[in-house]
């Protein structure tokens, strides 16, 4: 797999922030995650900025509507030349095809993952939000819509990745936020592992943002996770 398998998350307020961090870091070093607050406070420009420095940007926007609105956001998020982006598997299966046709109709075509259940989710919001399964068995379901609806992978917990590993085969990818360093709170995280463990759960991508973007160093924290998966 080439480059980093590292994707900070850009949980800033605003561009200048999130563009101080990225002028520290490489395109090697790590990928970069533009999810709701700061695709809401700073918009494409700052995503197309990333993409002409060389970042591969993974646009986290998480598109949840009907499948006509789904397809033609997909499409301009394509267009703006993002590595990766995201759509909501409980949306359902119509409106996940509508996101592949889109993407295979772009000129650029970037990764295409759904969403399965937030990390921040347990049995009981699961039964809040009406799911018949538990969080497990829930993810098992939309994971295989996902895979059934040609998407490239998924947005999963690490504690899931080995058993989606099995499911969907090696090539589908599996996208794990919730990642939490040795020693560090699980802030509002409920299904949390370390890097090297996610890895070795058959993680391809670890999604890191305060870890990170709020440790006293952070480019030497983001060195020494990529030291730590590099070995698994």
């Amino acid at each position: 797999m080439a480059g980093s398998r590292v994707i900070v998350a850009l949980d800033f307020a605003d561009a200048p922030e999130a563009l101080a961090f990225a002028a520290r870091v490489t395109p090697a070093e790590c990928r970069l995650k533009i999810g709701l607050e700061l695709f809401t406070a700073a918009g494409p420009d700052l995503v197309t900025h990333l993409v002409t420095k060389g970042f591969d940007v993974f646009l986290d926007l998480k598109f949840h509507d009907i499948p006509n609105t789904v397809s033609r956001a997909c499409l301009r998020a394509a267009n703006l030349g993002v590595w990766m982006l995201n759509v909501h598997t409980l949306g359902g299966g119509k409106m996940l095809e509508a996101a592949r046709e889109a993407i295979d109709r772009a000129s650029h075509r970037p990764q295409l993952i759904g969403v399965t259940l937030l990390t921040s989710h347990g049995d009981e919001e699961a039964s809040q939000i009406g799911l018949r399964d538990n969080v497990k068995r829930s993810v098992q379901r939309l994971a295989e819509l996902a895979r059934d609806s040609r998407l490239d992978g998924v947005v999963c917990s690490a504690q899931e990745a080995a058993a989606l590993r099995q499911l969907c085969g090696s090539h589908f990818l599996l996208v794990t936020p919730g990642i939490r360093l040795a020693g560090s709170p699980a802030d509002d995280q409920q299904r949390t592992l370390t890097p090297a463990e996610a890895v070795a759960q058959g993680a391809d991508y670890l999604v890191i943002g305060r870890p990170i973007t709020r440790a006293a160093d952070p480019l030497s924290t983001l060195a020494a996770i990529n030291r730590e998966i590099l070995v698994h």
